[in-house]
């Protein structure tokens, strides 16, 4: 069968969906930050099935979209320019941008300042701010691994590789491998929410399906996972 997309009614409200089909055993709905609903099916289910479940989740459905709408209008597109605001471990600051000889990015006070012999080009200071939070990611990531797997240490999971890349939908994922994959910009947000990013896949290198028996895994670990998780998903990061 090949993916599709559809709606299904709930009240006066429409909700569009889409459907991907995958080598699983289980069926899974997932409500996004920007109102998407995913469905993520066995091969084979027929439409009437999925239909189905989602009409019996859609009160749960809409009441995800509501608690997503409350954070609109979330951060615009960034400019890259001075006096503009941008998160690192979830604080503002702002842009200081200086004509300079050399390229550096430094974190003074409360914004960061950009020296640069291209001042006027934001495209070279996204550039530039990008490989500092790459920077930044990499060691920070490594230090909260450290303290998460230590936390986790009666999981019995071989010591993770972290591989950083720029994602646009997730945080982060786990290969059957062991490694670990997050989102560079995660940088931005609270540390106890990177906590919730390493410590969610560190779980999956132990049950590596959404089931109940990972949902309790995960509990075990880190009894607020839900909190956090709202957290992170409330902010456009």
């Amino acid at each position: 069968m090949n993916n599709y997309s559809g709606y299904i009614t709930y009240g006066k409200e429409k909700v569009p969906f889409d459907v991907f089909y995958m080598d699983r055993k289980t069926l899974e709905i997932a409500v996004h930050p920007n109102s998407r609903v995913t469905v993520k099916s066995p091969k084979g289910t027929v439409p009437e099935m999925i239909r189905a479940r989602l009409a019996k989740r859609a009160r749960w459905i809409t009441k995800q979209i509501n608690y997503f709408r409350k954070f609109e209008p979330r951060t615009p597109a960034r400019r890259y320019i001075g006096g503009e605001t941008h998160l690192f471990l979830g604080r503002q600051y702002r842009l200081k941008i200086k004509a300079h000889q050399d390229n550096a990015v430094k974190l003074k006070g409360t914004y960061f300042l950009i020296m640069t012999p291209d001042p006027h080009k934001p495209g070279k200071i996204k550039d530039l701010l990008d490989e500092w939070y790459k920077e930044h990611a990499r060691l920070i990531f490594s230090r909260r691994l450290e303290q998460c797997y230590k936390r986790a240490a009666k999981l019995r999971v071989p010591f993770p590789i972290i591989r950083l890349r720029k994602m646009v939908k997730r945080w982060g994922s786990c290969s059957k491998s062991g490694d670990i994959l997050l989102n560079t910009a995660l940088v931005k947000a609270p540390l106890y929410c990177i906590d919730y990013v390493i410590m969610h896949e560190l779980c999956h290198l132990k049950v590596y399906a959404h089931n109940n028996g990972y949902s309790k895994l995960l509990s075990k670990y880190l009894p607020d996972w839900k909190e956090r998780k709202a957290r992170l998903e409330s902010v456009f990061i």
